[in-house]
């Protein structure tokens, strides 16, 4: 399935599901918000594939870490805490208890590491390869959670980190920005915010789609990161579209944006202004000399 015809379908049935008040967030973000009890809560999942996201030539111990990764990203997103997750394995005839072993582990040593209770899940039989889906629970913070929705015009767009290279290998090591989110959210007034999974090429559609604005991006302040390989691709191409970074992509006032890039309150991960949000639809990127161009959505694609 192509990009267009995946998120044709996803948006098919978010049409389709009917208004809950228990769940005023829900298909079209990163996490869906649930509400009841003392508490609200933000529930995200993510499915690993073999020979789509990974091979069974990949450590084991990193497909596991991976993931519990994407879905404590995806809490990230929306300045959450992750709390607890579900873990639910296909597992193929003949994969060996060692690889299964080594898997978990992965798995358990995150959720070590960010604090999460494994609290369940599921294990069956798969046809083909293995199979990885892990469903995570947190709560929003103190100021409540952040959409991707909340753009406005004049905003700053920004992005932690740098971009590109990922499949050198840091898609596999990339440290969720769960701290980094709550500590932003904590400082400034953030206005909307994702994480950029499927490329910053792709990914800003969907921020500037939900927020009914447009965005233009300076091709000369994307931050690249070193990974980039020298392939014939220039290093902004590699930067739109590799995907995978799990930096976080978010937007916030001209003031906020100048204070976090002029204090730099995340240390050694980097806050860059990448562009601004305007009131016209449409994604642009604006090069060093000539107009504007028109960014054509770009980055993983899940081929169905």
């Amino acid at each position: 399935m192509n990009r267009r015809r995946e998120f044709d379908f996803i948006d098919a049935i978010r049409q389709r599901q009917p208004v809950d008040n228990r769940a005023p967030i829900g298909i079209g973000d990163d996490a869906a918000l649930l509400l009841g009890g003392p508490s609200d809560w933000l529930v995200t999942v993510d499915m690993l594939i073999e020979d789509v996201h990974f091979t069974r030539d990949t450590p084991p111990h990193l497909v596991g870490r991976k993931a519990l990764a994407v879905n404590l990203s995806d809490i990230a997103a929306m300045a959450g805490n992750p709390v607890a997750a579900l873990i639910a394995l296909g597992v193929p005839t003949g994969l060996s208890d060692h690889w299964l072993e080594e898997l978990w582990q992965g798995v358990e040593d995150l959720a070590r590491e960010f604090h999460v209770a494994i609290v369940g899940g599921d294990t069956n039989r798969s046809k083909s390869g293995v199979v990885v889906s892990i469903t995570v629970l947190g709560h929003p913070t103190g100021r409540g959670h952040i959409k991707r929705s909340g753009a406005l015009p004049g905003d700053k767009i920004l992005v932690t980190g740098r971009l590109g290279g990922s499949l050198a290998g840091r898609h596999l090591t990339f440290r969720p920005r769960v701290e980094e989110a709550q500590k932003l959210h904590q400082l400034v007034d953030l206005h909307a915010m994702m994480d950029i999974s499927d490329g910053l090429g792709g990914d800003i559609f969907h921020l500037a789609r939900e927020s009914a604005c447009g965005m233009v991006i300076d091709e000369e302040t994307i931050p690249i990161h070193p990974d980039v390989p020298a392939d014939g691709r220039s290093p902004v191409e590699h930067a739109l579209h590799d995907g995978e970074d799990f930096e976080l992509l978010f937007t916030a006032s001209p003031g906020d944006a100048d204070f976090l890039t002029r204090t730099q309150p995340l240390g050694n991960v980097s806050i860059t202004i990448i562009g601004e949000v305007t009131k016209d639809r449409g994604v642009f990127c604006r090069p060093k000399e000539g107009p504007v161009v028109a960014i054509v959505p770009g980055g993983f694609v899940h081929r169905w």
